[in-house]
């Protein structure tokens, strides 16, 4: 079997978190998706007991979940484990490469760190085995659509002051390739929708500083190493200006966020019927005469 591409430089990302994280984290995002899971799984009827945090890059997805008071104990995978707390137990581990049992856990969560994975549909497949039968995966995992007006203004300032276009912002999935890596991972009763957030900025500068302190700046290994030119850049803020101001003068920003979850399979879980076993007629249901194949509407 063949490797899996490399598409992300994982070692830079860890790099750029730690530098995110020295300049002040700018976290509203993560935040806003932490609220929205632990709302997401109360409504889920059942305790917990073995929770993993996969990547997250902050404690505010595992402080919420575990307020939730559903959670026995949250294990934190974190690239190297060196803090030590009473809060969570922490292990060194990567989303590409899981440390743990098969069937030994209840729920994995992760925030905002799928989508730098190079190897997803791996990571799946691991997670899954790692789930014990009727065990929860939870993910949230930033877009396709995220950033799209900065991605149209670089391609363009680019095409035009360079006369070519380099990798800057990460090919992130759509909701149908989710899906449907889902389903060949194994996960029983997948779900995937998406939530659709807009930033607005005073300047295209604002919106790539504050990118830097999500240490979100581009990580692709097939980045363009040299430094971006001064014209390119000046070039980048007229067309992202001219295209995405509103009227007040402010500049928009998207920000898709992609949900997923799946249960590993088990027995009490609802099946699909078999095809043949319906107890009742559709067109008893619909009020309407049943037509044979072969038979033509009219009698005719």
């Amino acid at each position: 079997m063949s490797a899996s591409p490399t598409i992300f430089d994982r070692a830079l990302l860890r790099a750029r978190r730690a530098r995110a994280a020295a300049l002040g984290a700018e976290t509203f995002l993560i935040d806003r998706v932490a609220a929205d899971m632990a709302e997401r799984l109360s409504a889920v009827v059942r305790p917990f007991e073995r929770a993993v945090d996969l990547g997250t890059p902050n404690d505010a997805l595992r402080r919420a979940l575990v307020e939730s008071g559903r959670i026995g104990s949250m294990i934190a995978v974190e690239p190297a484990a060196h803090r030590l707390d009473a809060e969570f137990i922490r292990v060194a581990g990567d989303e590409e490469a899981l440390p743990f049992a098969e069937a030994s856990l209840d729920l994995v969560v992760s925030g905002l760190a799928f989508q730098f994975v190079n190897d997803l549909p791996g990571t799946l497949v691991q997670i899954r085995r790692a789930l014990r039968p009727d065990g929860l995966l939870l993910a949230a995992l930033i877009g396709g659509e995220t950033l799209s007006e900065l991605r149209e203004a670089f391609a363009a300032a680019e095409s035009e002051i360079e006369g070519g276009v380099s990798p800057r912002i990460a090919p992130f999935a759509d909701l149908r390739d989710i899906g449907a890596l889902m389903q060949r991972a194994g996960f029983a009763l997948p779900v995937v929708d998406t939530d659709r957030i807009t930033v607005r900025y005073d300047s295209v500068l604002d919106l790539m500083r504050e990118l830097r302190r999500m240490g979100a700046t581009n990580v692709l290994h097939e980045r363009r190493r040299k430094p971006l030119k001064r014209a390119t850049l000046e070039r980048v803020a007229d067309i992202y200006g001219d295209r995405f101001t509103d009227e007040d003068g402010r500049m928009r920003a998207t920000f898709e966020i992609v949900w997923l979850s799946g249960w590993a399979p088990h027995e009490s879980q609802q099946q699909p019927l078999k095809p043949g076993s319906a107890a009742h007629r559709l067109a008893d249901a619909l009020g309407t005469k049943e037509i044979s194949a072969g038979e033509k509407p009219g009698g005719g």
